[in-house]
């Protein structure tokens, strides 16, 4: 994971016990006999004025969700810039910290409601078959450590990649705030 644990001054391990329970693979297991630690990261503010970077806040993410977030965001934007695959992680962050969506990356990211799942990679099985690029490492810690670029999106389409269904649903109920290589970032 690189500087992600290197750095003290952004990133306290501790242990943390969950108690909810989570389905994987058609069973149900508590969370609580993984017993894994989990990360403090604090978001670290920064002046940089190619990137934008979110106030300090702190944010709680487990190994198990920082392995998630990196399997996403290669599935996603594997093929896009640093920037893009940061705009990808910033998304599914943004998720975490909304009052609309789960509270933890894990539960983001598998979040399968109404029939519809909400990331692709989760439908159609990819996300278990990726290789994790040092491109996406740095752009998740990048993402981890404070760099956002989304504008507050809270949704990402591949136009070119989506149903017409999908997208028409993006078209009307959200508002598009912008365009990154092959993603139309939506809040």
């Amino acid at each position: 994971m690189g500087r992600y644990l290197d750095s003290m001054d952004s990133v306290v391990c501790m242990e943390e016990l969950l108690d909810y329970e989570k389905e994987e693979n058609g069973r149900t297991m508590e969370e609580n006999d993984l017993a894994e630690p989990t990360l403090q990261v604090r978001m670290l503010e920064r002046e940089d004025s190619a990137a934008a970077v979110s106030d300090s806040t702190q944010l709680s993410i487990s190994s198990a969700d920082y392995q998630v977030l990196l399997k996403i965001v290669e599935a996603e934007a594997g093929s896009e810039d640093l920037n893009g695959r940061i705009l990808v992680a910033n998304v599914v962050l943004n998720r975490v910290k909304s009052e609309l969506f789960p509270d933890c990356v894990t539960d983001v990211v598998y979040q399968h409601s109404n029939g519809v799942y909400q990331f692709s990679p989760v439908k159609n099985g990819t996300i278990d078959t990726v290789s994790i690029s040092e491109e996406t490492k740095q752009a998740v810690e990048s993402a981890l450590d404070g760099t956002d670029l989304s504008k507050g999106a809270l949704y990402f389409a591949a136009r070119n990649a989506a149903n017409e269904k999908n997208m028409r649903w993006f078209d009307t109920h959200l508002v598009r705030l912008f365009v990154h290589g092959g993603h139309e970032f939506f809040g």
